[in-house]
């Protein structure tokens, strides 16, 4: 029998019909999310899981795993809802997806950061309810892009590409990251490099949260960090939900003390802080970031790239773990 390749959620077509031609493969039909003991019940069968950020695999998952599985082919870039300490400790292997979504996040990122400002979603909301009386000269002014400054919080492929869609709009870049970027490309995005997070948060317009979720950047925007935003600021997350603090985020949009925010991430994906839902300075999305058909599409290209180059006894380039 070859190896069981198992896929917890249902991936777009054309992906699971080359799936099909190249492993013995257990789909997910009605994709559903899985449940902690149906993830149970995959490791102890499968030579390779293919996952994705709804699935905790976590150390009961992994240390249930049968003797076959070698890999854990993630579908998507982030990992970390998946413990990498113990599938080290057991020696599976385990890859992502990274390279693909870059653009479509970046987008999204841009996308929430122009409704927020321009305070698009409660125009719509007013139409929608019919409340629409006409133009109006006061009428939901919001805050115009260019001029400015705009903080990166993590310079990597996604925050270097939202830097590029924000310097069209004419927005000055500055960012903070473990290291400062290339000089040639920080040069051709005029981006200024902080390294003092504190210090570059007190002087932004916008702070764009584009770091991955570590325990490093476990509520990175503490209650004390977003306190240091200006009050006319606004807050872009397109990272993880657990880099803020979000009740402490709640509160600060409530009272006024920072102007908006625009998340498409949350902590306890799907259920999403009751708090927000009534305030009219958020733009929230259901976690939209990769959601174009080519990034989906990309993403289960470099699935299949990984669990092929892994069964056919070679290292996978996008492993995180091996």
């Amino acid at each position: 029998m070859k190896p069981l390749v198992i896929v917890t959620r249902k991936l777009p077509d054309q992906v699971e019909e080359r799936m099909k031609t190249l492993f013995n493969i257990k789909l997910n039909e009605d994709d559903h999310a899985f449940s902690k003991e149906e993830l149970i019940d995959a490791v102890s069968q499968a030579s390779v899981l293919v996952p994705t950020v709804t699935d905790k695999i976590d150390r009961d998952v992994i240390n249930a795993a049968g003797p076959d599985l070698k890999m854990i082919a993630n579908f998507g870039v982030g990992v970390n809802h998946i413990d990498l300490v113990t599938a080290r400790n057991r020696m599976i292997t385990v890859t992502n997806t990274p390279g693909v979504l870059t653009d479509d996040t970046a987008d999204m990122a841009m996308g929430l950061m122009l409704s927020i400002m321009r305070r698009m979603s409660e125009g719509e909301r007013i139409l929608r309810a019919g409340n629409w009386d006409g133009w109006a000269p006061t009428q939901l002014r919001g805050a115009r892009l260019s001029g400015k400054k705009l903080g990166i919080i993590g310079m990597g492929r996604i925050g270097q590409a939202f830097a590029m869609r924000a310097k069209a709009f004419g927005m000055e870049i500055h960012y903070h990251n473990r290291n400062p970027i290339e000089e040639v490309i920080a040069n051709n995005l005029d981006a200024t490099f902080w390294d003092g997070l504190d210090h570059m948060i007190m002087k932004m317009d916008v702070v764009s949260l584009n770091c991955p979720y570590t325990e490093e950047t476990h509520q990175l925007m503490s209650e004390h960090r977003l306190g240091l935003m200006q009050k006319h600021a606004y807050l872009i997350n397109t990272a993880r939900g657990e880099v803020i603090d979000e009740e402490a985020l709640i509160t600060m949009l409530t009272n006024g003390d920072i102007a908006g925010a625009g998340l498409d991430v949350y902590v306890d994906e799907p259920k999403v802080n009751k708090g927000f839902m009534t305030l009219e300075n958020v733009v929230m999305a259901p976690h939209l970031g990769s959601a174009t058909m080519e990034a989906r599409q990309a993403m289960g290209e470099k699935v299949i790239i990984n669990v092929k180059t892994f069964l056919d006894g070679h290292s996978p380039r996008d492993r995180v773990i091996s």
